[in-house]
């Protein structure tokens, strides 16, 4: 049935064992991020089986999935936690991401009332200028986490390359690197994790020839596509194509290349222009951004995507006779993955096979 996602589970776990030896060659560790295909378990399971034993989710939902159908791991909560959802991020995370003290002595009071201790990694700013404490704010901010109850400090972390595009370079990593040692020797503790980022560490790495104290990275994207994510380059030796994205054509017709009559806004509030090509067949898809984010999209077959509205995505079919009930299979990037997996119109189908 179509709308589809054709997901290869050995494709993901064999970028996944290829990954694992990759990054352990130098002495780094990764965490599995599930949150681009919201923590489904039959992914989940596939990155335990192939050795990653903590999975990271910037979703509690994803997290408590996961927790329920019984995948043997360590869970993560990627970003740091919502006052309102404190409960369930004790309840179902082990580790949580965090960047203010109000938040970690609620899970504080939260852990001590539950009788647990919940172990945090505090991210530091290094220009991306997500989420991350000022590292002339650290030493305070410390020593104010270790004074609280059933909270243990685990480990620092850093973000790149997700908002501001910031590379983790060879000075970024020093600094971070330098920064744990500082912390440990002031603070007499150890720091299990140093989280040197994510996928678009991957020309860092491979570059560097001391990693220093980081022996972590998060990552999401070059399991599931193959790719760094500092200029989608493809990764040697992993698979590009563990998901297919299928859609139907649901009308087929030979109309002109440009709309006619007086143009105001369309469904997105933007007045489109559209290239004249004369006569051309229009193929539209039963799909639009509601099921998933069409712009991330590339057509695997020789047509081309001129637009679409919530429920509908229009093809050029160049010299395609599509006709009604043909399927068109499509790659994906990261963020129309992301949106297909979190789109109940979309059926998942799982492949166990090359």
């Amino acid at each position: 049935m179509a709308p589809r996602i054709e997901i290869n589970t050995v494709k993901i776990g064999m970028n996944a064992e290829v990954l694992l030896k990759l990054y352990r060659s130098k002495g780094i560790d990764i965490m599995g991020v599930t949150k681009g295909v919201c923590g489904v378990p039959e992914i989940a399971k596939v990155l335990v089986d192939k050795g990653i034993h903590l999975l990271g989710d910037s979703n509690v939902k994803n997290l408590k999935k996961m927790r329920e159908a019984n995948i043997n791991a360590e869970f993560f909560l990627l970003r740091t936690p919502a006052l309102s959802e404190i409960d369930s991020v004790i309840k179902y995370a082990d580790i949580s991401l965090n960047t203010e003290l109000a938040i970690i002595k609620s899970l504080s009071a939260e852990a001590k009332k539950k009788n647990v201790v919940h172990k945090i990694i505090l991210m530091i700013e290094m220009g991306d200028l997500r989420e991350g404490i000022m590292s002339e704010n650290l030493d305070e901010f410390i020593d104010e986490v270790l004074k609280l109850p059933n909270i243990n400090l685990i480990g620092i972390g850093a973000n790149f390359a997700c908002f501001g595009g910031v590379k983790p370079t060879k000075d970024k990593m020093e600094e971070l690197s330098s920064l744990s040692q500082e912390i440990e020797k002031k603070f007499s503790i150890s720091l299990t994790y140093v989280s040197g980022g994510n996928s678009a560490n991957y020309s860092w790495f491979k570059t560097t020839e001391n990693i220093g104290h980081i022996n972590n990275l998060r990552v999401g994207e070059s399991i599931l596509l193959g790719k760094e994510t500092l200029y989608r380059m493809n990764i040697p030796g992993l698979f590009t194509d563990a998901f297919t994205f299928i859609s139907e054509v649901i009308e087929s017709k030979i109309k002109p290349s440009v709309p006619y009559g007086e143009i105001a806004q369309n469904t997105v509030g933007l007045s489109p222009h559209f290239e004249d090509r004369g006569t051309i067949r229009r193929a539209i898809l039963g799909v639009g951004f509601q099921d998933v984010q069409v712009s991330g999209l590339t057509p695997k077959v020789d047509v081309e995507i001129i637009g679409s509205s919530s429920d509908h995505t229009v093809v050029d079919a160049k010299k395609i006779d599509l006709q009604v009930g043909d399927e068109i299979a499509f790659s994906l990037n990261y963020a129309a993955l992301l949106s297909v997996m979190s789109s109940p119109n979309v059926s998942k189908q799982y492949i166990h096979s090359l």
